[in-house]
């Protein structure tokens, strides 16, 4: 919806932290910022010019905003009117939106003078002004240059917004009066990006996850995997004890939307082959179109598909197995069993090849790069393993030495491996180099992967002995980036999943929309669904329209679910704002009226997980000027001057091109240039008209009678329209002449009266005459 053209949208009513300071230095002159005295000559580099009215009048003009260097450019800024009782910083700055401190900017601490990167501007005769701060020139004016890059100073306007501002100094830093922002943009940036608007309650575009649905059709889940051609959900399953009457051990497949039970293949061969009750412990991998690999307690490898009776298998000799993988070829698998790893072929349990390593238990495989990670975490170590020779090639110590056994798994897509031990996940890249120790409150549990966006999700589990202060029987998700560790979403707290009766387990939904999580001691799997606060995709620019018309602010955000809009306007420099009525649609369109010079507008978006506002654009608007495309005034068409009596009426509407009064026994024309025509009689009286801005009247000429007689007295006065020059009249019917260009000579003769209106006449008819019209102005067209 858009707000009704023609009303206003929105009616007249009845901005965290300060500069830095440096130990052992004042607190003054820890926060100086350097600068060069106002009015300087300084370069405008190329870019995308705007201005920003500030809340108290004041006019902020940054030389450059869009596609600047990340490397560092310097662009010109420039103010007026702003307060002189105040110092002011001029920066570039984290947007923290409205009302809220712009922090933290580039140019830091400066105790020299010597910065380029920010300025400070103080008002004349200030203690500070000369070699750390330039004074306002008269006006509150200030001209100055800053170099701005895409990162430094605990900036980085590759992941926040990042605006020009003025900000009052660190002698009133709660003073939010002198805070003008004007959001810029690095190469390879759309305005507004990053950040994608103001996150009133949670950043904009802040990820998180939330419980879509809970599954207990799969007794005590002990591993998932989500299939990646058919799409099914299988669980491995033991028993769960609270439901005595039915034994759920086996291998479990779900629908993943709503966890109904599409197949529970419960029976798999044992020692001597006979088919038992098995509880499916862990889950190699898929099998092409359907179905997994998997082995069942103690020492079983089994295969299975949806709507299979029974599992097909084959039993190990050794010990039991303690990991599984899928192997070299199709037909094989990689088992652990303790510190043994061996090949065997899943037709017979033949093993292929065998590798007894000095201690371990769990392992990951990296097939992309043959290597296969073992961990030992009774003895803190971590031993690679090369596929094709089957032998160690490297061993690397855990920090921290021993503890509790987590996980092993690796990154496809980076080849790094991620160990959980204890209440951390340390992370080795593909060449056994130690990068990163992510360390949480809770026991880490399972990791897994999304390739499509490169995240990677680690389910916590808590220890489950509430007398532990460490325990509170919550476990957690939490999700990376996997280039950078950085956190990729909220944490979501997991209540009552504790590892006291099994290890949970995760499933990622490749592209991370969907995750599962496994909850033994509960009985359960949670269906997680991805969601995304508001993110500004497109958002509205400042704006200048002319008086009467048409103007339009678009804006739109993506998000999940999909975010609802509406307008709001500021009446007051951004200092109060309130809804447009009706306006809940990516467009705001209205007639602008001069009532609404300097209004601000912002677009607001919310979904269930939070609120994002656009930055406040300006709306400027200019009074509409005559002449634009034809005459403001003029009466309506007259009668032509009567000769008889010598009294002449005034004709000629300017808006509809008309000449007044043309017939030859009288009256003088228009010149048909959008102005209004007068006409006079013998009397001498004086006819005007308003034509193009800032000029008056139109051809004037000498009366006349009909057939050339003079009239009884002296000659009226004209005064000429587009270029505002007169012409005089003759006394007793002499001829009148153009002091300019603005009419011309009209002759004594009507004959040549009647010429110049038809001239008039082929200017309305070649456009030159138009009715002035409404005209439609987006953002932008400044």
């Amino acid at each position: 919806m858009t707000s009704t053209p023609g009303t206003a949208p929105g009616t007249p009513p009845g901005d965290r932290s300060r500069l830095r300071r440096r130990a052992g230095t004042a607190a003054v002159a820890a926060l100086l910022l350097a600068g060069v005295p106002a009015g300087a000559a300084v370069s405008a580099d190329a870019g995308t010019p705007r201005t920003a009215t500030g809340p108290q009048g004041q006019k902020l003009t940054v030389s450059a905003t869009t596609g600047l260097d990340p490397a560092g450019q310097k662009i010109r800024v420039q103010g007026e009117g702003y307060g002189l009782t105040t110092g002011i910083y001029v920066a570039l700055c984290k947007d923290n939106g409205d009302n809220r401190v712009p922090s933290p900017c580039l140019g830091g601490a400066d105790m020299s003078g010597g910065s380029k990167t920010s300025q400070w501007i103080v008002p004349p005769g200030d203690p500070y002004e000369g070699d750390l701060a330039s004074a306002f020139g008269p006006g509150g004016t200030f001209d100055v240059e800053i170099e701005v890059t895409e990162k430094g100073d605990g900036l980085d306007c590759a992941e926040v917004a990042c605006s020009v501002v003025t900000r009052a100094d660190h002698r009133a830093a709660g003073n939010r009066t002198q805070d003008v922002r004007i959001p810029v943009a690095f190469a390879g940036q759309e305005p507004g990006e990053p950040g994608g608007g103001e996150g009133v309650d949670v950043p904009a575009g802040t990820v998180s996850y939330t419980s879509a649905a809970e599954f207990t059709t799969a007794g005590k889940p002990l591993d998932l995997l989500l299939h990646p051609d058919s799409k099914k959900l299988y669980v491995g399953a033991d028993n769960l004890p609270d439901t005595a009457d039915v034994d759920e051990r086996g291998l479990h497949v779900l629908n993943p939307e709503d966890g109904t039970s599409e197949s529970w293949i419960t029976q798999a061969p044992g020692s001597t082959g006979a088919l038992r009750a098995s509880a499916a412990a862990r889950i190699a991998g898929p099998l092409p179109g359907d179905g997994v690999v998997y082995n069942y307690p103690l020492r079983g490898v089994g295969s299975a598909t949806s709507g299979d009776e029974a599992a097909s298998g084959v039993w190990l000799a050794g010990s039991t197995i303690t990991d599984i993988a899928p192997g070299t070829t199709p037909d094989t698998v990689l088992v652990a069993q303790g510190a043994t790893l061996s090949e065997i072929e899943r037709a017979t349990g033949t093993a292929t090849r065998t590798l007894t390593l000095p201690g371990g238990t769990r392992f990951a495989a990296d097939p992309e790069r043959g290597a296969v990670w073992y961990t030992d975490f009774t003895g803190g170590r971590l031993h690679r393993v090369d596929l094709a020779s089957f032998t160690v090639t490297g061993s690397f110590d855990l920090p921290g030495g021993p503890g509790t056994a987590g996980f092993t798994e690796t990154d496809p897509a980076t080849g790094a491996v991620w160990v959980g031990v204890d209440r951390s996940v340390v992370v080795f890249d593909a060449a056994g180099t130690l990068v990163k120790t992510l360390v949480g409150k809770d026991l880490a549990r399972d990791a897994a992967f999304d390739t499509e966006t490169g995240r990677a999700y680690v389910v916590w589990q808590d220890g489950g002995d509430l007398s532990d202060p460490a325990n509170d029987n919550n476990g957690t998700l939490t999700v990376y980036r996997s280039e950078d560790f950085a956190p990729a979403a909220k944490d979501l707290s997991l209540p009552g999943n504790h590892s006291q009766a099994g290890a949970a387990s995760l499933a990622v939904e490749p592209g991370g929309a969907t995750v599962f999580v496994s909850s033994p001691a509960e009985g359960k799997i949670t269906r997680l669904v991805r969601q995304v606060s508001p993110l500004v995709t497109h958002a509205p620019a400042d704006l200048t329209a002319k008086e009467g018309e048409e103007v339009a602010l678009t804006a739109e955000a993506e998000g999940t679910p999909e975010p609802t809009v509406r307008w709001q306007v500021s009446t007051d420099g951004a200092q109060t704002w309130k809804d447009v009525e009706g306006a809940t649609g990516p467009a705001l369109t209205f007639t602008a009226r001069t009532a609404h010079d300097g209004y601000r507008y912002r677009a607001e978006f919310r979904n269930g997980v939070g609120t994002t506002r656009t930055a406040a654009v300006t709306l400027t608007v200019t009074p509409a000027t005559g002449g634009d495309s034809g005459g403001d005034t003029g009466g309506d068409t007259g009668s032509t001057g009567d000769a008889s009596n010598g009294s002449g009426s005034t004709g000629g509407d300017g808006s509809t091109g008309t000449d007044g009064g043309t017939q030859p026994s009288g009256g003088s024309t228009s010149d048909g240039s959008g102005s209004t025509g007068a006409t006079t009689g013998a009397s001498g009286s004086t006819g005007t008209a308003t034509g193009d801005p800032g000029s008056t009247g139109t051809t004037g000429g000498s009366t006349g009678t009909s057939g050339g007689s003079a009239p009884s007295a002296g000659g009226s006065t004209g005064t000429a329209g587009d270029s505002g020059s007169t012409v005089g009249g003759g006394v007793a019917g002499g001829t009148g002449t153009a002091a300019t260009s603005g009419g011309g000579s009209l002759a004594t003769t009507g004959a040549t009266v009647m010429s110049v209106t038809l001239a008039a006449a082929g200017l309305v008819g070649t456009g030159v005459l138009v009715h002035r019209r409404a005209r439609r102005r987006t953002e932008g067209a400044l």
